[in-house]
């Protein structure tokens, strides 16, 4: 098992999405978390190979797991103890907008 950690900016995009599902449908923004809890679960325990990403933000190293039912991918940096979210990112937004990011 290897530890998670997750950036202040991802955290804050998690928030901010399942804030707009809540207003959009009342629980939905509680099923949002509960995706990202699994995905969570899944990058601690090494349950799958993370998928490299394309084009250009796949250059920087970081892989990402793609949320069931959510548009969202968790943007991650694989290191050998560790596994560092550094973007919860919707499917829309620009790639690599995160690369700047420690």
């Amino acid at each position: 098992m290897r530890t998670v950690r997750i950036l202040e900016e991802a955290s804050q995009e998690a928030e901010e999405a399942a804030a707009w599902y809540e207003s959009e449908q009342p629980g939905l923004g509680a099923e949002f978390f509960t995706a990202i809890d699994r995905a969570l679960d899944i990058i601690e325990e090494n349950y799958l190979p993370l998928s490299a990403l394309p084009g250009e933000a796949g250059n920087s190293g970081a892989k990402r797991l793609m949320l069931d039912r959510f548009p969202y991918d968790l943007v991650v940096i694989e290191m050998v103890t560790e596994a560092v979210v550094i973007a919860i990112a919707h499917h829309s937004r620009k790639p690599g907008y995160w690369r700047n990011r420690d």
